[in-house]
């Protein structure tokens, strides 16, 4: 790969991961990252929740599972040769009922086979004495799951990049990919950039992206808006660190949950509402395009089938501020609707199979000169290093 060049398109932090990486490991390679946008970690790693996972909920052999692990280590190490905010406030994960209690115990043997550090069960006395103003029957107790602020990790990759002679191309719509015997020429208008291998790291636009470049339609990116709650400051202290529901196995989704933030700022959220946009960050965010896109895809249709009732009570949940901490404060209970104010939204990008079915595990794609990965949800950017390696051995033929 020496002497090579390699683009990669979107500068999240998974295709800058990929990008330094490379760099890295190839000296005398040369590294051009491709971005719509006008700066780099502007969709998915600048608006999620900053937390670090241990890996507690992964299925295990999985590569989530085997990639969080390692990533999480990295990404440690990292933030503190780099002097960026890593905060190990530590997670539980609360049982507040019979059926909650039941799947906490699958979920504490699917933590120890993937070797998630320090992990133990309290009772709710126990629960007590990491989160004094928390209520449960029992919990996980995580502490070395932590905070950070992706985007400023994102930006140091960048950096990294740059300094290893490689650019970060910023306000580069991919408009189109042509792939020939003597490489791969990515399109936007009138500019054109020939490279020997392309990644694709397009996030929300994934799909689309990939389906330039000849790959299959599916799965397709069905767009999820996460809606977040700050608590007002008097109340904030009421929180330590990060307090997790038992999710649902039905879902990849971890329910709605407290978080402290490296600033120290409290949210809570977010809920899954299925956006109008790929970039449907409002609710009155709407596109015809990606619209018919959703609606074309038969996955989509088979997944409202089996979901709508829950679809109809996350719905509820965004357009009623009461409704939307009803299940909150089963774990906060000092926590109401008149604590809390309306913050931002991310929007998740999930991979939707043909059967209906909500890919779980990452997904990457291989054809000829093009990687591409199709699902990345969290925790990606816990992952990111490690997924990088990952992406650089496949690029390698390792893998």
């Amino acid at each position: 790969m020496a002497d090579e060049v390699v683009g990669i398109v979107g500068a999240g932090i998974i295709g800058l991961a990929v990008g330094r990486e490379i760099a890295r490991r190839r000296p005398g390679t040369r590294v051009v990252v491709l971005e719509k946008e006008d700066r780099v970690a502007v969709h998915q790693t600048g608006h999620n929740s900053g937390v670090v996972h241990a890996g507690i909920y992964y299925r295990p052999g999985s590569l989530k599972a085997d990639l969080c692990t390692r990533g999480r280590a990295m990404l440690r190490e990292y933030c503190a040769a780099r002097r960026i905010p890593y905060d190990e406030c530590g997670k539980l994960v609360v049982a507040v009922d019979e059926d909650d209690v039941a799947r906490l115990g699958d979920l504490e043997a699917r933590a120890a086979r993937n070797a998630v550090p320090g992990m133990r069960r309290v009772d709710a006395a126990g629960i007590r004495e990491i989160e004094p103003h928390a209520a449960g029957r029992a919990a996980l107790h995580s502490p070395y799951t932590a905070i950070t602020d992706f985007t400023r990790v994102a930006e140091a990759f960048a950096d990294d990049i740059a300094g290893a002679g490689g650019e970060v191309r910023l306000s580069f719509p991919v408009t189109g990919i042509e792939v020939s015997g003597a490489g791969v020429e990515v399109v936007s208008g009138e500019e054109r950039v020939r490279v020997g291998h392309l990644v694709i790291c397009a996030g929300i636009h994934g799909d689309v992206v990939s389906g330039l470049a000849g790959d299959d339609p599916g799965p397709r990116i069905v767009p999820f808006r996460g809606e977040y709650m700050t608590i007002v400051p008097a109340k904030a202290h009421l929180v330590r660190g990060l307090i997790y529901p038992v999710p649902d196995p039905r879902y990849p989704f971890l329910g709605v949950h407290f978080t402290r933030r490296v600033s120290g700022d409290v949210e809570v959220g977010p809920n899954a509402v299925l956006a109008l946009a790929r970039e449907g960050y409002r609710r009155s965010d709407v596109s015809l395009r990606d619209l018919r896109d959703i609606a074309g895809w038969g996955g989509s249709w088979r997944m409202a089938r089996r979901h709508w009732r829950t679809g109809v009570r996350e719905v509820h949940g965004s357009l009623s501020k009461r409704a939307y901490m009803k299940a909150a404060r089963r774990y906060v209970p000092e926590v109401g609707p008149g604590d809390v104010v309306r913050a931002g939204a991310g929007v998740r990008a999930q991979a939707l199979d043909r059967d209906g079915g909500l890919v779980d595990d990452f997904r990457i794609h291989r054809l000829g000169a093009v990687t591409a990965v199709r699902n990345a949800p969290s925790p990606a950017a816990t992952s990111s290093m490690a997924i990088a390696e990952y992406i650089a051995d496949v690029l390698e033929g390792k893998k």
